[in-house]
């Protein structure tokens, strides 16, 4: 019937003609001017990735139609790593390495239809593409993203978790720590050195999986023979950041970092290489642009390292290493910016090691995507864990996101669970904060009765990683536009902040449906040791000292690592953009950024060591049991920390006032006093002041300004009948008690009396709390009428009155000595507990787990289906 299509299928293979047609169907519109092969000259970056087959994650079928050929250079780009894939996946792999799609029908059908292995029955439709990252262990996922000017090496970077059997302490310096001088490239040799780095004032354009095109240049110097002891640097893998590196001396080597892509600053975080070493020689590295003037390198605190022999011999992974540690300031400064050095000695283990060194254990984009891969394959957990794509990041990197509860019998019962919003790595180079996120999840998604629990009455919304595309290059601070995500909280514009933009939009639509108890933004520290909260201040007196109560609670379960003292909950004019603070301020009560630091603990059993994985990985699990103790219907916890915590604060002015010389009743209107008054600044934070936008993306939220003014000065949408009605009504009795008071001389006085009320007059507590309206979150009546009948899981408002009756206090310091019952049966292996523990009741919720169908029966709220 067609002579030319039975030609044309006589042919081994055959082009796909949905690929042809619009081939030609966007030359034809000037939308692709390339040749096929080619990667289009008017493709941006927010349409490349959108063009490669690896964005193309296999569907819940598995059909290997899914993956389409490739005409963006298939041969050259690469899967996520085989460490991550089944022999399935290898299968499709290389069923996708060719020119066009091998046609197993003798017809040309259709690619929205697929069919089950006979190829003849039950044909159904194809799901949607590119709304939501489906994971399935039948296919791969995408690869890591990079600038197209960042060269990236072929190998595959892997380690393995190992925890140390003993202690890691503190570095107690000696005194006689030597302060080399920096002797620079003009004096040493250049041994490495990174050129493909953007020259100032250049900005993130066009991504692409495996980076840089063309041949990946030898960096590393060329060894002149076995004898020749010059060590083999290299960075050019996920998370690493090393720029330079300059022999000075036999085994002494001067290191530069690279800064954060397309800033000048954000010097911290360090992950490299060092190939060809030698063992019982003692090397020298002096890292010589490290901006901040202090560090808790000047405190104790190690450097970390890894041998390849070690671990694949004795299956040691990471461990704190180095003598002879010491911070001081650079003897050359670069302009007006001061630079700090650290420098450290060490003799490797082996011969001819491959050895990493890092600021502290690192955790990559990979990491995260093959454990989420494990999580969807698993069968049991991925029934009360979804996995979706929030958004894509400015280099097109899947923004993962989690919603974790268990089914709900009942729409009723779906309505009233709470939300509990967890994120992790705005800041890339702080990967302790995705060691305590891997931790919490690791338990929440375990069968222990208290994660069951939790499952049951709340919904998580969890974003592990906020920035991929800063932790792929190895940024400390910044995303690919050159500036602090968490600073931008407020931003507008979504195409350049996409990740917050989109995480901010998500909480808003997760507020109206349902109450966030908590949200919290996992962080690391460089100048602080231990585990702290920075939280919000509420001046409101239905919620005094509310928000501080979850801290102390969590200090109380882990003293050994987290210090209550450390926390600060003042709200700082610099900090508004930070999530913690906009979140606060949509509503969200108790709203925290934890802070972990890099170092160790101070605290108890565990004073003066460094932490190690498990130890940021169980903080993971004392989130999830004090945020049970925080909920627990029975009050006494509750009451106890608040008595405490109006104790301590009675303690704080004193101790203020004492120093500036002044006495104060403290029995009488202290609390009168604002707290953010008492309250000490947070400026010795990890965190960096705002810089604004990017002088390129000013003109753009201009605009972008200027529309959103526009749109809301817009006339009105006309009005129904029915309002119009309404409204008239409204009017005419207006009209008629304005004459009437006219015509009532008195009445008219006393209305003019109200006006002129002076404000001296009024309410004292109506005054206060007016004049904090827009500085504290509000609830709405639905949630506080919900708290007044008990349908809530929060403690009630009547809770937060501080006793008057003193005899209820039963100690001024933490721990409490009130009567137990026993804490109900955990795994042990699931969830570590410490060896202190607070002696408090931790019966929680027992009509709940033993007999849930005495769950109170709660009025019906309209529950969105996504995320």
């Amino acid at each position: 019937m067609f002579p030319a299509l039975e030609t044309e299928l006589k042919q081994e293979t055959l082009p796909d003609p949905y690929e042809d047609f619009m081939h030609h169907h966007l030359q034809y519109y000037g939308y692709f001017k390339a040749q096929k092969g080619n990667l289009p000259n008017s493709a941006t970056h927010q349409r490349i990735w959108k063009t490669s087959p690896r964005y193309m994650l296999n569907g819940s079928f598995g059909e290997k139609d899914d993956l389409v050929s490739d005409t963006l250079d298939l041969g050259k780009e690469m899967f996520l790593w085989p460490t991550c894939l089944s022999s399935t996946g290898h299968t499709q792999v290389d069923a996708v390495n060719r020119d066009s799609l091998m046609l197993s029908s003798p017809l040309l059908r259709s690619r929205q239809l697929l069919y089950d292995e006979l190829d003849e029955v039950n044909p159904r439709l194809r799901e949607p593409r590119e709304l939501f990252s489906f994971f399935s262990s039948q296919g791969p996922l995408q690869a890591p993203r990079w600038p197209i000017e960042c060269e990236v090496i072929k190998e595959n970077i892997h380690h393995i978790e190992w925890v140390p059997p003993q202690p890691e302490y503190f570095y107690q310096p000696t005194g006689d720590e030597k302060l080399p001088e920096i002797v620079g490239e003009e004096q040493g040799t250049v041994v490495y050195q990174l050129d493909s780095v953007p020259t100032e004032g250049a900005y993130f354009t066009s991504s692409r999986i495996g980076g840089k095109r063309g041949i990946i240049k030898e960096l590393a110097v060329t060894l002149q023979g076995p004898e020749d002891n010059t060590l083999l640097f290299e960075s050019r893998f996920e998370s690493g950041n090393l720029q330079k590196a300059v022999r000075v001396g036999i085994y002494e080597y001067e290191l530069t970092l690279r800064t954060d892509l397309y800033t000048d600053k954000h010097t911290q975080w360090f992950y490299f290489r060092v190939q060809n070493t030698r063992k019982e020689v003692t090397y020298r590295f002096t890292i010589v642009n490290l901006l901040k003037p202090k560090s808790l390198y000047a405190v104790g605190m190690k450097p970390l390292m890894y041998s390849e022999l070690d671990a694949t011999t004795y299956n040691i992974g990471w461990r704190r290493a180095g003598h002879e540690i010491k911070y001081y300031k650079n003897n050359m400064e670069e302009g007006q910016q001061s630079l700090y050095c650290l420098t450290w000695t060490l003799q490797f283990p082996h011969d001819q090691d491959t050895c990493f060194f890092a600021h502290f254990y690192p955790y990559t984009y990979t990491d995260l995507q093959c454990y989420l891969l494990s999580i969807a394959n698993n069968p049991i957990q991925s029934q009360f864990c979804k996995l979706r794509a929030l958004c894509r990041s400015l280099a097109g990197n899947t923004v993962y996101l989690l919603t974790i509860t268990n089914p709900s019998r009942t729409p009723q019962e779906a309505a009233a669970k709470k939300a509990v919003v967890l994120s992790a790595r705005v800041h890339p180079g702080e990967s302790n904060g995705s060691w305590i996120m891997r931790g919490f999840l690791d338990f929440i998604l375990s069968n222990s009765p208290d994660a069951q629990l939790l499952r049951d009455i709340f919904v998580f919304k969890v974003i592990p990683m906020l920035n991929p595309d800063g932790v792929i290059v190895g940024n400390y601070r910044c995303s690919l536009a050159g500036r602090d995500l968490n600073r931008h909280y407020k931003t507008v514009l979504k195409d350049s902040f996409p990740c917050i933009w989109y995480t901010k939009n998500m909480i808003k639509r997760l507020l109206e449906e349902r109450e966030v108890l908590l949200y919290c933004d996992f962080h690391g520290h460089s100048r602080k040791n231990n585990i702290f909260l920075y939280g919000c201040n509420s001046n409101s007196r239905k919620h005094w000292l509310h928000e501080r109560v979850f801290p102390l609670m969590l200090s109380k379960n882990a003293p050994d690592k987290f210090c209550f003292d450390s926390c600060n909950f003042k709200v700082q004019k610099c900090k508004e953009g930070t999530g913690r603070v906009v979140m606060w301020r949509m509503g969200i009560i108790n709203s925290y950024t934890m802070e972990s630091t890099f170092g160790g603990s101070t605290l108890g059993r565990k004073r003066d060591t460094h932490f190690t994985i498990e130890d940021l990985k169980s903080l993971g699990y004392h989130v999830c049991d004090t945020i049970l103790d925080f909920c627990d219907p029975d009050q006494t916890k509750y009451t106890q920390c608040l008595q405490e915590l109006k104790e301590l604060l009675q303690q704080e002015i004193h101790k203020k006032f004492n120093n500036f010389g002044q006495d104060m009743d403290l029995e009488g209107n202290w609390s009168d006093i604002p707290l953010s008054d008492i309250e000490s600044s947070t400026s010795g934070s990890d965190s960096s002041l705002s810089d604004g936008l990017p002088a390129h993306l000013l003109n753009i939220a201009d605009e972008v300004n200027q529309k959103m003014i526009l749109k809301k000065q817009k006339k009105k949408r006309l009005q129904t009948r029915k309002q119009r009605n309404e409204q008239y009504q409204k009017n005419y009795l207006m009209r008629e008690l304005k004459l009437t008071e006219n015509n009532t001389p008195g009445r008219a006085r006393f209305a003019s009396t109200l006006q002129k009320q002076p404000t001296f007059l009024k309410n004292p507590e109506n005054s206060s709390s007016s004049i904090m309206r827009n500085e504290k979150p509000r609830l709405n009546e639905t949630q506080l009428s919900g708290r007044d009948k008990g349908t809530s899981l929060d403690p009630p408002l009547t809770s937060l009155v501080l006793p008057k009756n003193k005899e209820i206090i039963q100690s001024k310091k933490p721990g409490f000595t009130t009567s137990c019952s026993p804490k109900r049966s955990t795994n042990s292996s699931l969830g570590p507990s410490p060896d202190v523990k607070p002696n408090w009741p931790r019966t929680r919720y027992p009509a709940t787990r033993k007999d849930r169908t005495t769950m109170v029966v709660y009025p019906s709220l309209h529950i969105y289906t996504y995320p």
